[in-house]
């Protein structure tokens, strides 16, 4: 069984192998929605789509239900930072943003990704520079999740690189531990506080998941869905995420395409 401490949890070796398939899994479901996506599509219509895929791996979605969340993933376009919801009547236009966010799980474990990407007209030059920006510091998060580091040194990996790029670091949505359950402790910050959180262990499993927005840091939620969350200034967001498992060494992200 997984040690749960106050602030982290460290999985079990039998643990990690089904948290990995379930990673896998995720992961894949991920690539062929992004694939699959195209301008004229509604996004009720991407949302049935990656349910039928996440219904093939044999596992469910880890997010239809959550806490009353009534989509298979989040699908979130343009300005719309986290938790949009497919719609029959939102149509994807070739100049759109588009947000994947999605989890299975499976056999007792819980993947959770998240990619964002254009569908296919050229991006302006700061909305480009808002996804390259949001996807290197997902890189530089994962680099700094290393034995014996703490969760502050990914959050300070993540803001610099943000802060350099010159874009609002959203503050009210963070990372987080996940395996078993799909939110686990301890939370990912994408920026730097005076606590420096839990020392990393081999055997912990973290979601890193930049979101930067394009203007602002600040975000509201939408009040008749209560669930999406957009900018406060209009202007566009990004969120990308892998997950990862600490180990001895190097990080292992468990959710890069690959055959198990």
């Amino acid at each position: 069984m997984m040690l749960v401490r106050r602030n982290a949890v460290i999985h079990t070796l039998e643990e990690i192998v089904r948290i990995r398939r379930a990673a896998q899994l995720t992961a894949g479901v991920r690539d062929e929605v992004a694939r699959l996506a195209t301008a004229g599509m509604t996004t009720k219509e991407l949302d049935d789509l990656a349910g039928s895929l996440i219904a093939a791996t044999g596992g469910e979605s880890a997010f239809l239900g959550y806490a009353g969340y009534p989509g298979n993933i989040c699908i979130s376009v343009n300005d719309e930072v986290v938790h949009g919801i497919g719609r029959p009547d939102r149509v994807l236009l070739p100049t759109d943003i588009v947000s994947i966010d999605l989890g299975v799980r499976i056999d007792g474990a819980c993947g959770d990704t998240a990619v964002t990407f254009g569908l296919g007209a050229p991006l302006p030059p700061a909305t480009q520079n808002l996804l390259e920006a949001t996807s290197r510091a997902l890189a530089a998060g994962i680099a700094a999740a290393l034995p014996g580091n703490f969760i502050r040194d990914i959050s300070a990996a993540v803001e610099e690189v943000g802060r350099r790029a010159h874009v609002g670091i959203v503050r009210d949505y963070v990372g987080h531990g996940c395996g078993i359950k799909l939110h686990e402790p301890p939370e990912v910050p994408n920026f730097t506080s005076s606590m420096r959180g839990p020392k990393l262990e081999p055997g912990m499993v973290l979601a890193i998941e930049p979101m930067f927005n394009q203007g602002t840091y600040k975000v509201t939620t939408d009040r008749s869905d209560q669930w999406t969350v957009r900018t406060g200034d209009g202007l566009p967001s990004a969120h990308f995420e892998h997950m990862v498992l600490i180990t001895e060494k190097e990080p292992e992200i468990l959710t890069w395409p690959k055959t198990m």
